[in-house]
């Protein structure tokens, strides 16, 4: 999630009264695993499918091209193959990582590390899931900016001119913009669940996990915004082009020299509008298909 495109807004659970450990972030058993995958996959297709036109229009905003030579408001679902058919391997990949390595550091961690439990697991899941997440986002931002092609077109033409290699264009970049947001959405949004629980005087209801997550999700993705931009350059680069080495602090430099602040910040109101509505949807949906699988 993304949180959902660029930033995966994690699994929302309850938080756990102040002194207590949670059990789902110790120990988990195998059916209670799958059925978090499961949810997790299903709740993260149906954030990427839903808020997709928001994530074209953010695309098309950071494109080197401009939003009105990159197609504007038409094709606005341009892609939309491409990110249906990662999106639930990709939420899979991050919710296996994510739950194996907190239960595993969680059993190791005294409770007031429990942030850099959540930091440290967030940051592996996130590396794992980018492992498929890039290849679909290649696909898809390349759609994006071209709505005259195919998204088969665009994957045949990636393949045929850079091979596999071309496919995870922007692997570092996007590594690099996913770490620092989980670095700072999780631990704020931990921290606002564990205060509102505090305040109220019990564990926080769903909507206010979802509201919480929302906003860590919103913050985090406002302040990662040049990171996003920078590999959305890189993803879109002709090859040959200094961009397409992969260089994240060249492209920001590029964005900086052409166009200053206001180019590395490209996209920022639908980035932050589609990460924080996708916390409120990815929470109803994990809920939701959690507890009819369970």
């Amino acid at each position: 999630m993304a949180a959902p495109m660029g930033g995966r807004c994690g699994r929302l659970e309850p938080s756990p009264r102040r002194g207590e450990r949670s059990a789902v972030g110790v120990r988990m058993d195998r059916a209670g695993f799958w059925v978090s995958l499961t949810a997790g996959g299903i709740a993260g297709m149906c954030v990427d499918l839903i808020l997709f036109p928001l994530d074209t229009i953010k695309t098309r905003l950071q494109s080197p091209q401009g939003f009105k030579k990159s197609g504007g408001f038409r094709g606005i679902y341009a892609g939309v193959p491409s990110a249906a058919v990662g999106s639930f391997p990709n939420a899979a990949a991050f919710f296996i990582t994510y739950e194996f390595v907190k239960s595993v550091l969680a059993t190791a961690t005294p409770l007031y590390l429990s942030p850099v439990t959540h930091m440290a697991a967030a940051s592996f899941g996130e590396v794992v899931a980018c492992l498929i997440r890039v290849p679909s986002e290649v696909v898809k931002q390349r759609a994006q900016v071209s709505p005259s092609s195919s998204t088969f077109q665009v994957l045949s033409n990636t393949l045929y001119q850079e091979g596999i290699q071309g496919l995870y264009r922007g692997y570092k970049s996007t590594v690099l913009r996913e770490i620092p947001f989980s670095l700072v959405q999780f631990p704020l949004w931990e921290a606002l669940k564990d205060l509102w629980s505090w305040k109220q005087g019990h564990v926080v209801d769903s909507w206010q996990s979802a509201t919480c997550g929302a906003f860590a999700g919103g913050f985090a993705a406002a302040i990662t915004t040049p990171l996003d931009v920078a590999k959305t350059r890189i993803m879109l680069a002709k090859a040959g082009s200094s961009n397409a080495s992969g260089n994240v602090f060249s492209a920001l430099h590029s964005v900086w020299r052409s166009q200053g602040l206001p180019g590395l910040f490209a996209g920022v109101v639908p980035r932050m509008t589609a990460i924080s509505l996708g916390g409120f949807i990815f929470l109803g949906t994990y809920d939701k298909t959690r507890s009819l699988l369970l």
